[in-house]
C-alpha cells in the first residue's frame, strides 16, 4: 500500500515524506529504487493544513475555511533509513530520489527481519500485533543490556519476560534483587533459587571489608592497623587456631592484644597510636552491630550457590545500600576472577573455585550500585564487568528508573537498550548521550509510550524497534500496592479484633 512520496533533499540515513494517509509512528516502510528495496521506520509525523496556517488568529475565519476546505489536511513526516532488505540491511550508498513512492512494509518482510538465531521473544510491534519481535540472546548477554524507564512504566515486567525466556535455554542469571521483588516469583520455564546475602569473610578482599568499616583512605594510620588485623584474623581463621568462628570477634581480639600490650609488630606504640587502635576497635564494633548477619565464616562462596536453569535471586531487600554495594562488588570481583581462571585452565583450591558457566547479572537499582557522582566498589566492578566481561562469558543488565543518576561510563558500555517511558528531559538526554542508536526523533517518542511499550535498540535487534512487551504470565511482586485495599485490611482486622473481644466478654457473662 502506497502511503506517500519522498520530498525535499534526501540523505543516506533519513528522508522526509508527505502523505494523504495517516500511518503510525514506529511503522516500517519499504522504498524501491535502483533495483533495491530499502527498509525504513517512520520516526516523526505532523498533520497540517496549507490554508489553516499558524498566522490565522480569528476562530471565525478558521471555521469558515474549514467549511470550504473540509478535511483537506496533509501529513508530513521523517523516515529513518534502516538498510537494504536484500543486502543484510546495509545502508545504501546512493540517496533515495525525491518523489519516490513510500509503501507500508510487507508483513512477511518484517517477520523475516525480526526472526533471529538463538532468539528470545520480547513482544510484538506496536504498529502490527501479528509481527513478533525476537532478540538475539548471545548478543544481549555478551554485549550487555540497559533497561531504563520511569517508575511504573513496566521495568519489572520486562525483566521477568527476559528471565523466563532465558530459562528456556537453561540460562543462568543472577538477579541482585534490591527490593525482594523476585523471591516469590513463579516462572513457567524454571524455578527460583533464592540466595541469602551472606559472605564468608575469608573470600572478601580488604577493600570490601574496609568498606563495611567505613575507614576513609585519608585515615592511613587506622587503615594500617585495620589491614594488619584483617591479615592476622584471616591467617588464624584458615589455620583453625581460634576457639570462635566469628571473624569480626577474631579481629577484635587481635586489636585488643595490641591495645593492652602496647606492642605492635614487636614495637612499642605511643599513646596517640593507642587511641588510633581504639578508634579501629570501635569501627570493628560497628561492623559487628550492623553486619553480623552478613558475615559468616562457615558460609560458602556465593558463586557456588548459582545454578544454571534457575532464576538465581540474591535477596538484598533487608540490606542497606553500603552492604548491598559490598555484596555486589564481592560477587562481581570473584566472578571475573573465577571465569578468568577457568578460561585459562588454572588450578582450583578451597578458596578459588572455578565458575564453569556464563552468567548474566541483572542489576536492579543500577543508579544506587553504579552512581554517577559517587565512587563505590560496586561501581568499580560493574564498570570492569561492562568492559571485560564479554571475553569471559559474563553479561550485565542494568535496570534503573533514574537513568540520569547512572554512571555514564558503565551505561555507555551497554550496547543494547530497552527504553520504556521516560518523561524527565535530563533522563532522556543522559540516555541519548550513552547510545549512538537513539536519535533525537526517537527520544521525542519516549514520553508518549504507554505502559509496557518500549524502544529496543542495539546489536541484539537488527533494527531499532517500537515494541509492545509481552505481559509476564507468572507471579511476581513489585507492582504498585492497592492503597485503598491495604487500608481496608487494617480496618477489617481492627473490627475483627473488637468483635472477638466482645464475644469473649459475652462468654464470661460480662457487660460491654
Amino acid at each position: 500500500m502506497i502511503i506517500g512520496r519522498s520530498v525535499g533533499e534526501t540523505s543516506l540515513v533519513s528522508i522526509d515524506f508527505v502523505s494523504k494517509k495517516m500511518p503510525n509512528v514506529g511503522e516500517y516502510v519499504s522504498i524501491e529504487y535502483d533495483n533495491k528495496t530499502i527498509l525504513g521506520m517512520i520516526e516523526t509525523m505532523v498533520r497540517g493544513s496549507v490554508a489553516l496556517n499558524g498566522e490565522i488568529y480569528d476562530p471565525n475565519t478558521i471555521e469558515k475555511i474549514r467549511e470550504i476546505e473540509g478535511n483537506d489536511f496533509y501529513i508530513k513526516g521523517k523516515i529513518r533509513i534502516l538498510g537494504d532488505i536484500d543486502n543484510n540491511l546495509r545502508i545504501p550508498r546512493v540517496p533515495i530520489p525525491p518523489g519516490t513512492e513510500i509503501k507500508i512494509a510487507d508483513e512477511n518482510i518484517l517477520k523475516d527481519v525480526f526472526q533471529v538465531d538463538n532468539s528470545l521473544k520480547l513482544g510484538h510491534l506496536i504498529s502490527q500485533d501479528d509481527v513478533d519481535v525476537n532478540i538475539d540472546i548471545n548478543k544481549m548477554v555478551s554485549r550487555h543490556l540497559a533497561i531504563l524507564a520511569m517508575t511504573g512504566a513496566g521495568k519489572s515486567n520486562t525483566v521477568s519476560v527476559l528471565i523466563d525466556g532465558l530459562l528456556q535455554y537453561n540460562g543462568c542469571m543472577l538477579v541482585f534483587d534490591m527490593h525482594s521483588e523476585y523471591i516469590g516469583a513463579e516462572f513457567s520455564n524454571g524455578e527460583v533459587n533464592i540466595i541469602d546475602p551472606i559472605i564468608n569473610p575469608l573470600y572478601m578482599s580488604f577493600a570490601e571489608i574496609k568498606g563495611l568499616a567505613n575507614i576513609q583512605s585519608s585515615a592511613y594510620i587506622q587503615e594500617r592497623y585495620f589491614r594488619q588485623a584483617y591479615k592476622e584474623a584471616t591467617a588464624i581463621s584458615k589455620e583453625g587456631e581460634s576457639n570462635t568462628k566469628d571473624f569480626i570477634e577474631i579481629m577484635r581480639a587481635v586489636l585488643y592484644k595490641w591495645f593492652e600490650t602496647e606492642i605492635f609488630q614487636n614495637k612499642e606504640i605511643n599513646a596517640s597510636d593507642k587511641n588510633k587502635i581504639m578508634d579501629v576497635i570501635n569501627k570493628v564494633d560497628d561492623i559487628q552491630s550492623k553486619y553480623s548477619a552478613l558475615l559468616n565464616i562457615n558460609a560458602g562462596n556465593i558463586l557456588s550457590q548459582i545454578q544454571p536453569g534457575k532464576a538465581n535471586v540474591l535477596n538484598l531487600g533487608q540490606t542497606d545500600e553500603s552492604a548491598a554495594a559490598v555484596i555486589v562488588s564481592h560477587v562481581l570481583r570473584n566472578a571475573l576472577k573465577s571465569r578468568k581462571a577457568y578460561m585459562h585452565k588454572k588450578e582450583e583450591d578451597l578458596y578459588n573455585k572455578h565458575l564453569k558457566f556464563p552468567v548474566f547479572f541483572i542489576m536492579e537499582e543500577a543508579h544506587i550500585l553504579a552512581p554517577k557522582n559517587r565512587t563505590t566498589n560496586s561501581k568499580l566492578w560493574i564498570s570492569r564487568i561492562a568492559r571485560e566481561g564479554r571475553k569471559f562469558g559474563l553479561g550485565l543488565c542494568m535496570v534503573s528508573q533514574s537513568p540520569k543518576s547512572v554512571d555514564p561510563d558503565a551505561l555507555s558500555q551497554a550496547n543494547n537498550m530497552i527504553i520504556l517511558r521516560l518523561v524527565e528531559p535530563q533522563d532522556q538526554k543522559h540516555v541519548q548521550s550513552a547510545s549512538e542508536s537513539l536519535s533525537e526523533d526517537l527520544v521525542k517518542q519516549l514520553p508518549s509510550l504507554n505502559v509496557g511499550e518500549a524502544i529496543v535498540l542495539g546489536l541484539m535487534a537488527k533494527v531499532p524497534t517500537l515494541v509492545k512487551i509481552d505481559e509476564f504470565k507468572g507471579r511476581r511482586h513489585g507492582d504498585d500496592l492497592n492503597i485503598i485495599e491495604e487500608w481496608s485490611k487494617v480496618k477489617e482486622k481492627k473490627e475483627k479484633s473488637i468483635k472477638e473481644q466482645e464475644n469473649e466478654i459475652k462468654d464470661l457473662g460480662g457487660d460491654y
